[in-house]
């Protein structure tokens, strides 16, 4: 029992790791608040944080029962959140990331005086479709367990945290990696985003064609 939480756990953050990527989100914050003081980037972070976090588990605990209302199936969430996901992946590998700030979000956010805690760094930045996507799929895969859906509410916790702690250290974390790094970074989270979107296209059709 405890082996299996805990694997449901490991996948879980895996899986969120690499969708909501939070190397490449500091990095974005630093360019988002370049003009900002420490204290501002530290309200904005946080505030960002609770907002995504309370979004995606929102989302991954309703989102089967919308779906269900609306007469969609989990085989064909599964398909579509793949394909969905395949999108994210290239945009990643392609450094584009049109699923994510686009470069006009960005500069908007730089030249602004409004908060930019919601839009674009929660959302889309954070809480985006692939990560939303991502959550019902684990909560679908959880299968109604209190326990597998316990470690996928604390997984996306710790996501949401890493991210916290990694958009505080945005600055020094942007001087380290540098342009190369982070985009490497991102290109290899890119691949293992799509590997993850395959396997949720598998599954579904092997569900969909009872395999």
């Amino acid at each position: 029992m405890l082996s299996q939480l805990t694997g449901d756990f490991l996948y879980a953050t895996v899986a969120l790791f690499v969708i909501i990527d939070p190397i490449g989100t500091a990095i974005i914050f630093a360019a988002l608040t370049t003009h900002d003081d420490a204290p501002k980037r530290q309200v904005i972070a946080r505030r960002a944080s609770i907002i995504s976090f309370v979004v995606l588990l929102i989302f991954g605990l309703a989102g089967e029962e919308l779906l269900r209302l609306l007469g969609i199936g989990i085989p064909a969430l599964q398909i579509a959140g793949g394909a969905l996901l395949f999108l994210s992946a290239k945009d990643m590998v392609t450094a584009k990331g049109e699923l994510r700030a686009t470069d006009q979000e960005r500069e908007a956010a730089r030249t602004t005086t409004e908060d930019i805690s919601v839009f674009p760094l929660a959302i889309p930045l954070i809480a985006g479709p692939g990560a939303m996507t991502t959550m019902v799929l684990l909560h679908a895969k959880a299968n109604g367990q209190p326990g597998a859906i316990a470690a996928v509410s604390i997984a996306l916790g710790a996501m949401i945290v890493a991210t916290f702690v990694a958009m505080l250290a945005a600055r020094t974390l942007a001087r380290l990696m540098g342009a190369t790094g982070a985009s490497v970074v991102g290109r290899v989270l890119g691949i293992l985003v799509a590997a993850l979107a395959a396997q949720f296209i598998l599954e579904g059709l092997h569900q969909a064609l009872h395999l």
